[in-house]
This record gives C-alpha cells, structure tokens and sequence, in this order.
C-alpha cells in the first residue's frame, strides 16, 4: 500500500458522516503514517457535521485537522480513502463515480469493496482504530501522546470499554495505548459540557418511548445533531429488563435510526438493512447499527416512523401490546 502511494500525488482520506471517535482516530493515525514513512500530509475530509460533544471534544482537543467535504476538489487527489466505511453504504459522501483506493474497515464487507485497490475489511475487529495502531506498531511507527489518547478512546469507546464486540486485537492495543494516553484529555473528551439541545431530545426520547416486552422503540422527534439518536440508543438500552432499543430521529429531511442489542441472538446489522430496504441506506454489526432515509418531510415523519416500527416489531416476533415508558 504505502509503495502504491508514494508513487501518486496527493492523499484524501474519507471518514463517515457525521464522523464518531472510530473514524476520526482511524484518520489522524493513517495520515500520521502517511507522514512518517512517506513524508506525505495527507487530507481528512468529512461530511454533515461533529454535535455529539464527546466527539467535539476530541477533535478539538487533540487538534485533528479536518476539512469539510465540500471545500474537496476530488480531481486534485489521486489517492482516495476510506476509513470506517465503504464505498455505496449511504453513509459517506464519496461520489458513486470515484472509486476508492484504500478501504479499511471494521463492517461486514459490501461487494461494492471487492473492486478497490487496497481491501482491508476485518469484520471481526471491534473498530477500525485497532487495524490502524496495527498498521502503525508493524512499520514501527512511533505513537504520541494525542494519537494515544486519540486511539484509546476510539476503542474505548466503540467498544464500551472492551464490553461490546471487543476482540484479543481491541483488548492488547487497549491496554498498550492506556499507559500512553493523556489522562487529563481524556477526562476532558469523555466528560464534557453538554449542550441544552441533548437534555430536550432526551426528554422527547423519555416522553416518546414505548416498550413492547424487551423491545423498546423511541422517537425523538426533531434533533438539532444526528449523533444524538445512537447516543441516546446507548442509553436507553441500559434500561432494565430491555434487550433491543430501537431510536428514530428527524434531522434536516433525513430520518435517522439507531439501533441497539445486548442480545447475540440478534445480528443489529442485518436488522437495520431489512428496516429500510427499498427506502434508505443501513449498515452495523451485532449489537450496534444505524441508518437514515433521506428527503423525508416534516409531515411524514411520524407515518415513517410508524411503519419502521412495524417492520422492527415483525422482524422481531413481538407482539406485546404497548406501554409508555413515562406514564
């Protein structure tokens, strides 16, 4: 790959959008690669926007130089990226028409992958980060302090602190980048301000929940932040007595889902997809997933979503009638 690379001009690297901890550190540490073996500064390049204030937070803090995607001229980099997702998925904003040169990924594979250059897809890795600390301790590429902090709370994260889908490879880059990391940043990213607009999506989320047995489905109404909806997912699956926790949201004319598992019984990604075949775009592994439909009005939000919750209802066998988690 890095031989293939020093040959071409310029470097883009494509994160997902609306980007979370895994793709933003899977970026820093590739360009930091780039960097240091083939003296190349590389562009990362996201679309939508940062609003989760954990992730905000360590973009800022550990000074991650990001660009917006539509400031890119894509005819001006012949080497294309793309971390933490994959050509087609519905979830980066890369063009049907250009094809990405490197795909490193932590997904299920798309066929759409299978035609790109450089293929690195390892679905049973609990995140993208660990493929990257791998690419960066094989070529003995040093590790500072914010790249540390940056990729251990990827992990931490994603992983929810090597509790959720986290495999040997997640846990010895854990425990190796622990020692590495900048406390103090740390407890800055993972406890920061939040903002008014979280606490009124997560009264709408309280106000709106159903359970139907284990099942819970939620509806947040208008979000002023698409990461809200799988954060408040997160959250609301912790509930006692819930396995499966299905959020919906309505962002700018896309109606976002997120959905959460604690169940093995239950593949979350394959879940989603067939939520939203024929509509929208999905994709996810075991217990977390998401997706979103786009151009859906504010008036037909909540006939969408009433149909996404029968499909969910269905593809789970639930019958149980209703109950309002608030009364």
């Amino acid at each position: 790959m890095l031989t293939w690379v020093s040959g071409r001009g310029r470097i883009l690297i494509v994160v997902h959008d609306n980007p979370d901890p895994d793709s933003l550190a899977s970026a820093m540490a590739l360009r930091h690669l780039f960097a240091v073996r083939l003296n190349r500064e590389a562009v990362i390049a996201f679309s939508g926007m940062i609003g989760r204030s954990e992730n905000l937070a360590m973009a800022k803090l550990l000074q991650i130089p990001l660009t917006p995607f539509p400031l890119i001229d894509l005819k001006a980099f012949p080497v294309v990226c793309l971390l933490d997702t994959q050509p087609g998925t519905g979830n980066n904003s890369l063009p049907p028409d250009v094809r990405a040169d490197i795909v490193i990924d932590h997904h299920p594979v798309r066929e759409s992958s299978t035609s790109c250059r450089w293929v690195d897809i390892r679905p049973n890795y609990g995140t993208t980060a660990t493929i990257l600390y791998e690419y960066l301790k094989v070529q003995g590429v040093s590790v500072g302090t914010k790249l540390a902090t940056a990729l251990f709370y990827a992990i931490k994260s994603e992983t929810q602190d090597l509790g959720r889908e986290a495999t040997r490879p997640d846990r010895d880059a854990y425990l190796v980048l622990f020692p590495l990391a900048n406390k103090t940043l740390l407890n800055s990213i993972t406890r920061p301000n939040l903002p008014r607009e979280y606490f009124i999506a997560l009264h709408s989320a309280l106000e709106h929940a159903s359970l139907y047995g284990k099942v819970l489905v939620a509806s947040l109404d208008g979000v002023q932040f698409p990461e809200v909806v799988s954060e408040l997912a997160d959250l609301l699956v912790r509930l006692e007595g819930t396995e499966t926790v299905l959020c919906l949201g309505h962002y700018s004319q896309e109606l976002i889902l997120s959905i959460r598992t604690t169940s093995e019984e239950i593949n979350a990604g394959e879940l989603i997809r067939k939520l939203v075949a024929g509509i929208g775009a999905a994709g996810g592994h075991g217990m977390m997933a998401g997706g979103k439909i786009d151009n859906v009005a504010t008036e037909r939000v909540a006939e969408l979503e009433a149909v996404l919750t029968q499909r969910f209802l269905a593809e789970l066998q639930v019958t149980d009638p209703p109950l309002a988690l608030v009364p």
